[in-house]
């Protein structure tokens, strides 16, 4: 399966964004969930990001971290101006982004979030993130990643 059908997959051919689908099989339940993935893809990890959907002061926003560390809710809330953060429940998070629990792209999303990019996706030139399905990571530009969620980038992982 290459990914064709998810919103995500829909946004970067219409917008005919260079990028490459990398499938995998990990089970979503793992242990080091990110660390599996980028290993099945073969790429390091600091390459993959995983997509959180937080509250921020009451918004919902979306958060891009990589794989290897944890988002710092101060640092979200920091970067988008509000004062607490908190993760979303998941079900608001897949309402919301229209997306299931592990796949979860900032791509393509059902409502457009406030969106933040961790800085070190900047250090790439590609990264990784969820294609719009488990089982499915797009490599793309972070450049084009930022462009396509109108995201801003700060440091937020720990």
């Amino acid at each position: 399966m290459t990914g064709r059908g998810t919103p995500a997959m829909v946004l970067l051919t219409k917008h005919r964004i260079t990028h490459r689908t990398h499938p995998y099989d990990v089970a979503a339940d793992s242990p080091n969930y990110g660390g599996l993935v980028a290993a099945a893809i073969g790429v390091p990890p600091g390459r993959v990001f995983k997509t959180l959907i937080a509250e921020v002061d009451g918004a919902l926003t979306v958060a891009i971290v990589p794989v290897t560390g944890e988002l710092d809710l101060k640092a979200l809330a920091a970067a988008v101006g509000g004062k607490r953060a908190t993760l979303a429940e998941r079900g608001a998070a897949e309402r919301a982004t229209g997306y299931v629990r592990g796949g979860i792209s900032p791509l393509g999303q059902r409502k457009r979030l406030p969106t933040v990019l961790d800085d070190s996706a900047l250090e790439h030139d590609t990264v990784y993130v969820s294609a719009g399905r488990r089982g499915l990571q797009v490599e793309l530009a972070p450049a084009d990643l930022v462009a396509l969620t109108d995201a801003r980038t700060a440091p937020l992982a720990t």
